[in-house]
This record gives C-alpha cells, structure tokens and sequence, in this order.
C-alpha cells in the first residue's frame, strides 16, 4: 500500500512539473511576440501599419511550439494586451483599443496563424520546406484577417492592399525564411536527441 502511494505522488509530481513546464513556455511565447512587437518602424503617413518584427514572433511561436500551444500562447498574447499590458507595438493606442483600430485584424487572427503553422508544421517531416509551407499558409491566413479588417474601415479594397500588403511583401519573405530556418533546425536537433 506505502508503494502504491508514493508512485501515485510521483505521477502527481510529474504532472504537476510537466504542466508547470507548458504553462511556462506558453507565458514565455507571449514575451517574446511582445519583445519582437516592440522591433518597429512605423510607415506613416504611408499606411497606419508599421513594419514589425511581431508576424516573426507569432511564426516562430506556431512552428515551435506547435498548434495546440501556439494557439494557447497567442490566445494569451491577445488578452494581456487587451488587459493593458504593453505587449502590442508601442506606435498604436494600446490595450483593447488597439485590437479596433487599423492594426486589429492582424491581431485578432494571430492565433489562428499559430495554429495553422504549427498544424501543417505538424503533419509529415520537419523538414525547411515544410516549414516554409507551414509559415507561408500563415502568412495567407494573417493578410486575410488584415485585409478584411482594413476593407472595412475604408470600403475598398484596393486601399486595403495599399494599406495592409505592399509595404509589408518584401519583409514578410524574410520573416517566413528566418522562420522557417529556425523551426527546421530547431527539430532537426530535437529529433536527433
């Protein structure tokens, strides 16, 4: 009977510690899409959107973590900001005025592009072009959010394109190929360990 206990109390320490482990890299995730949304240049008067490196963070976090914790940690990012946490780039209002204004379909879909990254990431070999893949598919889906948002605060949308997409075409190449290279890497060596 004291065996059978104190395997029981292991397993509960286990559980405990794991689930303390992914709470953590979920909190974690959330600061560093907030230390990489804080990596801005804004673009006005060209477009209320400024260039950051927050779409690079929201990648790495769906391709490293995976679908189902990318989301969680996203999902968390969203309410922290919403709270007031100066989480988002610091050249919009901030908090939950911020999810409204020019910037907000963006957010919102942030973690559903950490889904769909990490999902498709999730499917067959980590390989660089799995990864390129899988950032690309949220790339598509955070322009989407973007773009519906934008059209309708300005009822068109080719000035939604304007806004939203041709300033951000070239870096965004970059941010899903650093993405992509790090994720394929990343699970190279976990899965060589």
């Amino acid at each position: 009977m004291a065996n059978f206990e104190l395997q029981s109390l292991g397993t509960r320490q286990r559980w405990t510690l794991e689930a303390s482990r992914q709470a953590a890299l979920i909190v974690g995730a959330t600061f560093f899409v907030a230390l990489c949304a804080h990596v801005t240049i804004p673009l006005m008067p060209l477009t209320p959107v400024p260039l950051t490196a927050q779409n690079l963070g929201v990648l790495l976090v769906g391709l490293l973590l995976g679908s189902r914790r990318g989301f969680a940690a996203l999902m968390l990012y969203l309410i922290e900001g919403a709270a007031g946490l100066p989480v988002f780039n610091p050249t919009g209002p901030g908090g939950i005025t911020q999810l409204f204004g020019p910037t907000g379909g963006f957010l919102i879909v942030y973690p559903l592009v950490a889904l769909v990254a990490g999902y498709v990431f999730e499917l067959e070999s980590k390989s660089f072009v799995r990864a390129v893949v899988s950032a690309l598919a949220g790339e598509v889906l955070l322009f989407l959010g973007g773009l519906a948002w934008l059209y309708a605060f300005t009822h068109s949308l080719a000035k939604a394109a304007y806004l939203g997409v041709y300033w951000f075409v070239a870096a965004e190449v970059i941010k899903v190929m650093v993405a992509a290279a790090i994720a394929s890497r990343w699970a190279g060596r976990a899965e060589a360990h």
